[in-house]
């Protein structure tokens, strides 16, 4: 639940930053380091403070909303103007909506690499397997607390970046735009491995990208049978519910084939 806050947060900061005068790479960072204390602060409620991990993202996103009022100064802050990442002449000259597409694919591509070189470290590894079994983790002498709290961090801190890219891209930043972010992220994850199937751990970040590349294409789709933004939160739901229930679709449907099947060879018998 934290990255509802940190989203906003880390456009928050960056948005802020760029307004004082701040450059649009110190800025971006400001938003990942923003993203990155709102993650620690979950991490070390959860694993000093001893508060359930639900709980304690409520706890950091609900801060979050406050946080992000307080840094910007009222609900929302205007980027027009200012010099940011997608003001580049160069960009000028390429038709709309080009230009986010080559920021985001350089970063995903970046960070998707820089992931996976990571998880092949002995302290990705030691992610892993935290991940995978904590109490198996604890027996290899792995500090599952620290690791909880790193991944929290640096999760969120990506998180922030997205934001604070996000909010360059829009213009502007305000404080309910993390609203739905859990869901946008959910859906992403659920359709690229049920899209792909059974994966390789470094397939499966790949299949997470595509995963949120399909996304923003239903929901396109969506919108161009005529439903309004403002139907959007509804429909996001509405599609990760259809994911997650697809799964168990298809093991229902392959054991209504065998039965159906099974029923026909009886009769002939």
């Amino acid at each position: 639940m934290t990255v509802e806050g940190t989203f906003p947060l880390g456009a928050a900061v960056t948005v802020t930053a760029i307004t004082h005068g701040a450059s649009p790479a110190m800025a971006t960072l400001y938003g990942f380091l923003a993203g990155g204390v709102g993650g620690l602060i979950t991490g070390l409620l959860y694993t000093k403070g001893k508060i359930p991990i639900l709980l304690a993202g409520i706890l950091v996103m609900t801060a979050c909303l406050s946080v992000n009022l307080r840094v910007m100064g009222g609900s929302n802050v205007s980027l027009i103007g200012k010099t940011t990442f997608f003001s580049a002449d160069f960009f000028q000259t390429l038709p709309k909506y080009f230009d986010s597409i080559i920021i985001g694919g350089i970063t995903i591509i970046f960070i998707t690499v820089l992931v996976m070189l990571f998880l092949e470290t002995d302290l990705g590894q030691a992610f892993i397997v935290t991940g995978d079994n904590r109490m198996m983790a604890r027996s290899q002498g792995i500090n599952t607390d620290n690791m909880t709290i790193l991944g929290l961090t640096i999760s969120n801190g990506l998180v922030g970046l997205c934001g604070a890219l996000i909010s360059q891209s829009n213009g502007y930043a305000d404080a309910n735009m993390g609203i739905g972010i859990i869901v946008v992220a959910l859906a992403s994850i659920i359709i690229g491995e049920v899209v792909f199937g059974e994966l390789t751990l470094n397939q499966r970040l790949i299949a997470v990208t595509l995963g949120s590349i399909i996304y923003r294409f239903v929901l396109l789709l969506v919108l161009q049978l005529g439903f309004s933004t403002n139907d959007l939160n509804l429909i996001s739901a509405i599609i990760l519910a259809f994911s997650m229930m697809l799964p168990n679709l298809r093991s229902s449907l392959h054991l209504n084939g065998i039965l159906r099947k099974g029923l026909g060879t009886n009769d002939k018998q």
